[in-house]
């Protein structure tokens, strides 16, 4: 963790995305006794954990009341919610319906800690949130100091090609975070991650 935040201090950033995941800077089963010791770390630099990126997406999971209290306790005030899929074989609109009481339960425990939740639109066709409109509907009602998008303009544009200034008006009303990546098709027909300006995203996104 020191040698972490001394590389990030040194390359001039305020802060980190801090993993408090499965395969993360921390563990969620070791959150207790790990997040402090990244914390510290980069205190000691000037630095502080910006966002908090995390395998919670319900109430139900094992670590999750563990892993959003301590985070609260030691500061952090965002966190980036892991992302739900669609099981092909359910209609889509009813996979939504069932998520809205599962993010209500997580939205008002985070509340209580003082802590803004973030869900960041990611390209897949079994991705909740690959269209920008599941996002507007399951931030209805919320105000986005509670919960938030995380607009990622890489996966914007994967998913919705030209259309990406009209997904960006639908988010921004409900925006808490924007993701800023680049990439190009592959012979595969698959995105793969190029260096900024090298790739399909729009220069124009970055005036707005």
């Amino acid at each position: 963790y020191d040698q972490l935040a001394e590389t990030v201090a040194e390359l001039g950033f305020d802060g980190i995305e801090a993993t408090v995941r499965d395969g993360g800077h921390v563990l969620p089963e070791r959150v207790e006794e790990d997040l402090p010791k990244l914390v510290e770390a980069l205190k000691a630099v000037g630095l502080e954990i910006t966002i908090m990126a995390s395998s919670v997406n319900s109430l139900a999971q094992p670590h999750t009341r563990r892993v959003l209290t301590t985070a609260s306790r030691l500061g952090v005030k965002r966190y980036r919610l892991a992302y739900y899929r669609y099981q092909p074989q359910i209609p889509v609109i009813r996979q939504l319906d069932a998520l809205g009481p599962v993010l209500k339960d997580l939205t008002v425990f985070h509340k209580e800690l003082g802590m803004q939740g973030l869900y960041q639109n990611h390209a897949g066709a079994q991705s909740v949130g690959a269209p920008i409109w599941d996002l507007q509907r399951l931030m209805q009602g919320y105000a986005p100091s509670d919960l938030a998008i995380a607009f990622d303009i890489r996966h914007a544009t994967v998913e919705g090609g030209l259309a990406w200034p009209l997904h960006f008006r639908l988010a921004t009303p409900h925006l808490g975070a924007v993701y800023i990546k680049d990439f190009v098709w592959s012979p595969d027909r698959k995105p793969r991650n190029v260096p900024l300006g090298k790739g399909n995203v729009d220069p124009r996104f970055f005036a707005l």
